[in-house]
């Protein structure tokens, strides 16, 4: 796979394990992070920001809209007054970062990109938005491309553990996640969106069970003979909760054994809200698995 080469950073897959840290400019995130409840999300998202950035962080995602199980859905005026200032922020602030929008709205990434990013984190994999493609290509941006198969009738809430998909059927869970990412992939290259700038993401915690996100996380390499770099997004989700019936803001240990197993699988990227722990967990991962 080619290298890729983001703002000032060169992402050289194979090498080692990248960190993206996770800026939720919401009210309403699962994990309980979101950082519009303040008085001054700006201020607060800059401070996350500088603390990622030293952590470790290779990648800042910023994201306005919840994709949590049974979230309202926002406008997308509404989510780039969310996500617009903080970018620009941060782009004066740390022009050396790697920024990514998290949106699936072609509206949202053409702003964002004007503003600063460099990176589209698609959770419907430009399934959801006919012009996003279009969109990526024009700016020469890269893209992630996530499986999804979230579906509301399937959410189930339970107050203290969250959302999760109940009742998901797949015919092969590895060969139609493969097969669904590799539609995204024809999407992305028939809108003249260059090979090597693009991301995969199987879609942990999007329409999967628990069973099915755990046997996924497994058998992680098989998605990453695909032959593309490979985003994994564990982090304090509901498929660890319900495995360990623990809260969000008691799942480090969890994702600690996720992004452990994930790295080992062939992960070159991980979502993270723990940066800093996280970033260590990968490194000592790295270390050992990349060791002659």
């Amino acid at each position: 796979m080619q290298p890729l080469r983001l703002n000032q950073t060169l992402f050289e897959w194979g090498k080692r394990t990248y960190i993206m840290g996770i800026l939720n400019l919401t009210p309403d995130s699962f994990s309980g992070d979101g950082l519009l409840g303040g008085s001054s999300p700006l201020n607060a998202a800059l401070t996350q920001a500088r603390r990622f950035l030293e952590s470790g962080a290779d990648i800042l995602d910023l994201g306005g809209e919840s994709t949590r199980p049974g979230a309202e859905t926002v406008s997308a005026e509404e989510e780039s007054a969310r996500v617009i200032p903080v970018l620009q922020a941060l782009q004066r602030e740390f022009p050396q970062a790697v920024l990514s929008i998290d949106t699936y709205k072609s509206e949202v990434a053409q702003a964002a990109i004007q503003a600063g990013a460099h990176l589209i984190n698609d959770v419907w994999g430009l399934l959801a938005d006919p012009q996003m493609a279009q969109t990526a290509a024009r700016a020469n941006a890269a893209v992630v491309l996530m499986h999804n198969r979230s579906r509301p009738n399937n959410a189930r809430i339970e107050t203290a553990l969250g959302g999760r998909y109940v009742g998901m059927e797949y015919t092969n869970l590895i060969e139609d996640v493969k097969s669904d990412l590799l539609r995204s992939v024809r999407l992305a290259e028939e809108a003249g969106i260059a090979r090597e700038n693009l991301i995969l993401d199987p879609g942990i915690g999007f329409g999967k069970t628990v069973e099915q996100n755990l046997a996924l996380l497994n058998r992680l390499n098989e998605i990453r003979a695909l032959g593309f770099p490979l985003l994994l997004g564990p982090s304090r989700k509901s498929f660890i909760g319900y495995t360990l019936n623990l809260p969000p803001h008691q799942r480090a240990e969890g994702t600690a054994a996720a992004v452990a197993v994930g790295i080992v699988r062939g992960a070159d990227i991980l979502r993270v809200h723990d940066v800093e722990a996280m970033t260590r967990v990968a490194r000592m991962t790295d270390a050992i698995v990349r060791a002659e």
